[in-house]
């Protein structure tokens, strides 16, 4: 039963961890069009609405260069092996 229960922690942390990825990954390709001008209003803020719409935060927005986009990311739902995050980047292709 101890396996069982350590089995489904993992798989867990595993799906937890895809999430805030993904959503790292969105909310970066959605501040770099805004960053762009493909897409209206404020990079960081942007990327904050995207992540609130897959149930994350944005802990960190960086726009380097004018238009490249970091953003880091945390689920808000906690799980037991703590809080899960996500890092990405995005902008135009160099």
């Amino acid at each position: 039963m101890a396996l069982l229960a350590g089995l489904l922690l993992l798989a867990q942390a595993g799906v937890m961890a895809s999430r805030a990825a993904s959503a790292a990954d969105l909310a970066a390709l959605a501040a770099a069009d805004a960053a762009r001008g493909i897409a209206s209003g404020d990079p960081c803020a942007v990327a904050a609405g995207v992540a609130g719409q897959q149930g994350a935060t944005v802990t960190a927005c960086d726009v380097v260069r004018g238009e490249v986009v970091e953003v880091a990311t945390e689920l808000e739902q906690p799980f037991l092996l703590g809080r899960a995050t996500g890092r990405a980047r995005a902008g135009p292709p160099p």
